[in-house]
């Protein structure tokens, strides 16, 4: 699996989504998802809009729950990771970070902002 560092600077605003949720490595059973050190793997949803283009969406993993994480909060993202991957005739880009922390005073107070 390929690992491309990604620079957050060029990524314009960086907004909550959907707020942490548990990834699951087996959704019958409930089972977490663990990270190598054993910590819980989170997922996180962020809108990313560059220079007035379409927002996009992405999904981000990070270890161990986010704290004061909101929807429509801006983000700060640091760390951050693509991965190029594929299975079969299946292929994609997944996303890791090392933390995902909150821009105080950007709550839902700002959800009517450009992201």
């Amino acid at each position: 699996m390929q690992s491309i560092p990604v620079d957050t600077a060029r990524l314009g605003v960086l907004r909550c989504a959907i707020a942490p949720e548990a990834k699951l490595s087996n959704p019958e059973t409930q089972e977490v998802k663990r990270d190598r050190d054993g910590n819980p793997v989170y997922t996180v949803a962020v809108t990313v809009r560059q220079d007035r283009r379409r927002i996009s969406v992405i999904e981000i993993a990070v270890s161990g729950a986010p704290k004061g994480i909101e929807e429509g909060q801006i983000v700060k993202v640091t760390g951050l990771t693509a991965f190029v991957w594929s299975m079969g005739e299946r292929h994609g880009v997944s996303f890791r970070a090392d933390a995902i922390t909150p821009v105080h005073g950007t709550a839902a107070q700002s959800k009517g902002g450009d992201a």
